[in-house]
């Protein structure tokens, strides 16, 4: 950053940033405790509302990508903002919808009330990847010669947003629990009138593509057939499922885009965005999918110690904004992928050893997340610094695309899934720990990925001798930590990818960024 000018714009960038993260806890929050209680929703459907606030952010990243260059990035920005007000204003209508009602006038007013905040939740969503739409290409034009430093530091921005988040969620408990959680759901108005005043009167910079004279069609052919496969596919099945198409309506539509893609391009993509791309989406569950949930997941262990559960994430963030912050030496020591198969391992294990914490104190639960913290740090900064050194020439439409994807990911089928994993284990628990009480409290539903037996929280909730209540909060325990468990299968996987990258850079010489001539 040479000038005041520069400044301001990285950190009002940074704070966008923390705005969207911001969002994205405390909606979490809620969605866990007072959405699920207030509009009698189960973990299925609380993870397709989280998911709703997820989608659509990779829906807007994508879209945005290949015309931002053409609209400019201050729009993205004013439309951001934009998207932020019109989220509080539906929140608060949900919350006055259910005031006051009871019985069959409050089970309408929650279906409503749900109605609302799914709307909002998405356009939250649009607004959250017009964030990420516009301050990953100017951060990576502004430090053309260090992009996976600075895309760390820029992206500590999401951590600190957590922990910002997390205190003001936990001092504001009782409000979110049992009061008016408006004031929650208010305070993303804070960060983001900051970043609005911060960035309306500065001038963005032109991108590094077009500043090297790169044409569009270029940007095109790095993202090429493959790329626009999975990313159009994952927009076009997501459309379908909120609007009802049938499954044969995507599919035309991402096979009109692809041909257009091929036919224009004459090209299948960079072969190395290919493959950061099937990295993303593992990538994305791991970290957004198990921050999500984890605050629910660790809910009991930390109750039972007196603590408020979303101390663990707090934790966690506070990790990842320090080490961010640090990312320079870091990365020159282990190169990009040398830091990003450490931190796979890393976060492997630390899921493993928290899937294994249910009974255990709240050092082991805090010990077990300091290495998952570790782990997940450097993932997402990283995996767009490669993708922006690697293809310069994919401008904002690679870089962005890479989040799109890993966003498409984590909201369609990351956050339902792991509210099927945590649902079908704590059902089979209690099938066989209490047979009567699953015949009770079970119900039978569906989801994208087929049929599922849950239980009804309506149908729990009159389950009152102590014996079956028991039964019930050990069947939804024995859920959560299982699902942690097998998230590890994620980032194992991404180990084995990114060693397998380390290995095919050695055969060129090694990792390099590559420059483009701005002659």
């Amino acid at each position: 950053m040479n000038n005041k000018h520069d400044k301001i714009l990285f950190w009002g960038c940074f704070i966008a940033l923390i705005t969207t993260s911001y969002a994205f806890f405390s909606r979490i929050y809620l969605c866990g405790g007072r959405f699920m209680a207030d509009f009698g929703l189960d973990k299925v459907a609380v993870g397709e509302l989280v998911g709703a606030g997820i989608w659509p952010f990779g829906v807007s990243i994508i879209l945005f990508s290949l015309f931002i260059d053409k609209v400019g990035y201050k729009v993205a920005m004013f439309f951001s903002f934009a998207c932020y007000v019109v989220y509080a204003v539906l929140a608060f209508m949900a919350y006055g919808t259910i005031q006051g009602l009871e019985g069959e006038a409050l089970v309408a007013a929650q279906g409503k009330g749900h109605t609302l905040l799914y709307l909002g939740s998405i356009i939250l969503a649009l607004g959250n990847g017009a964030v990420e739409a516009y301050i990953n290409p100017v951060v990576a034009t502004m430090f053309k010669e260090n992009k996976t430093k600075w895309l760390n530091i820029l992206h500590a921005g999401w951590p600190f947003g957590l922990v910002i988040g997390g205190l003001v969620t936990i001092y504001l408990a009782d409000q979110a629990s049992v009061g008016d959680w408006r004031l929650v759901v208010g305070m993303i108005l804070v960060p983001a009138i900051i970043f609005l005043v911060m960035m309306t009167p500065l001038s963005f910079p032109k991108s590094e593509r077009e500043q090297a004279g790169v044409g569009y069609l270029e940007m095109l052919k790095e993202l090429g057939g493959f790329g626009a496969l999975v990313g159009f596919g994952l927009v076009f099945s997501q459309l379908g499922q909120v609007w009802g198409w049938p499954n044969y309506i995507a599919f035309i539509l991402t096979a009109a885009v692809v041909i257009a893609f091929i036919v224009m391009t004459k090209s299948f993509g960079s072969g190395i965005i290919a493959v950061l791309i099937l990295i993303m989406m593992p990538l994305a569950t791991t970290e957004l999918g198990t921050d999500g949930w984890i605050s629910s997941l660790m809910e009991a262990p930390m109750s039972a110690a007196g603590y408020n559960p979303g101390w663990v994430l707090i934790y966690t963030s506070a990790i990842m904004v320090v080490l961010r912050f640090s990312a320079g030496p870091i990365v020159h020591k282990l190169s990009p992928l040398g830091l990003l198969a450490t931190c796979a391992a890393l976060a492997t294990l630390g899921l493993t050893l928290l899937s294994k914490t249910g009974n255990a104190g709240v050092l082991a639960i805090f010990g077990a997340a300091t290495l998952y913290g570790i782990g997940k740090t450097f993932f997402w900064p990283t995996m767009l610094g490669v993708a922006a050194e690697q293809s310069p020439k994919g401008g904002a439409l690679t870089l962005n695309t890479l989040g799109g994807i890993g966003m498409l990911a984590v909201g369609i089928l990351g956050f339902p899934f792991i509210g099927f994993l945590q649902e079908s284990t704590a059902t089979a628990q209690l099938k066989e720990d209490n047979p009567a009480v699953y015949q009770v409290v079970h119900t039978e539903k569906e989801y994208l990925l087929g049929n599922y037996d849950a239980i009804d929280p309506v149908k729990s909730a009159v389950v009152m001798d102590e014996v079956s209540q028991a039964s019930l909060a050990e069947a939804n325990k024995a859920g959560q930590f299982a699902a942690l468990g097998k998230m590890a299968v994620f980032p194992a996987f991404m180990f084995f990818c990114y060693v397998g990258m380390i290995l095919y850079f050695r055969t060129k010489g090694g990792y390099k960024a590559v420059q483009l001539s701005t002659e």
